[in-house]
């Protein structure tokens, strides 16, 4: 027979998994976490619930990675979950820091012609007095 969590840090854990998606739904409903990010945290809290619902699955991944405890396991995904989230936010700040140098050498061209325009112009104007 495999072990299971006592009642109280069940009920302790799933409240607390409960409140982290409403926190994360109560995010997106007021627009300051996108939904292309949303899902991240929706899995994360929904393998905190099946963990703590499921927890001889965790006693059983324990056994196939051969952790002692199950907190070890969780620190080991944790870690995991972390480097995944960390490169993600990398390969996007690579993305926003190119699109932001194309976007300044861009505006940097438009200013420049819109000069020349102006320029232009007012030779035009002196030219027609």
């Amino acid at each position: 027979m495999t072990p299971d969590l006592p009642l109280k840090q069940k009920v302790f854990a799933i409240i607390a998994a409960l409140l982290f998606l409403a926190l994360i739904f109560n995010l997106v409903r007021r627009r300051r976490l996108k939904i292309e990010y949303a899902w991240l945290w929706i899995a994360t809290g929904s393998m905190m619930i099946v963990f703590i619902w499921r927890y001889d699955w965790l006693v059983l991944l324990n056994t196939a990675i051969g952790a002692v405890t199950s907190t070890t396991t969780l620190f080991l995904l944790a870690i995991f979950f972390l480097a995944i989230v960390n490169l993600h936010y990398s390969v996007r700040i690579s993305e926003m820091s190119t699109r932001i140098k194309d976007l300044a050498q861009e505006t940097a061209l438009l200013q420049h012609d819109l000069a020349k325009l102006k320029a232009g112009e007012t030779h035009q104007s002196e030219k027609n007095r």
